[in-house]
């Protein structure tokens, strides 16, 4: 799988929310919060936006939804440690 990042004007375009609706539904647990790639700027990774959006397609609720960026979130730290040398 191909990894790619994608910077808030395109998640905007993608998922059709404003910036405070963006941050807001992250504070609410439905996207996915970003990833740092330098020291002022945060991007999405574009294969969890896209899980998103295929759910949302697939008429999930906000609950399931939660569910999947917990699951998103929790699959990005098992990266970050096996990328950390852990088991």
């Amino acid at each position: 799988m191909t990894t790619k990042i994608q910077r808030l004007p395109m998640l905007q375009s993608e998922v059709g929310l404003s910036r405070s609706s963006v941050y807001g539904h992250i504070a609410k647990g439905l996207l996915p919060k970003p990833i740092q790639i330098s020291s002022r700027v945060v991007a999405w990774l574009s294969h969890e936006t896209d899980a998103i959006i295929a759910a949302r397609i697939a008429g999930k609720s906000d609950d399931e939804i939660r569910e999947l960026v917990i699951e998103l979130m929790s699959q990005r730290s098992k990266v970050q440690t096996q990328m950390n040398g852990g088991a």
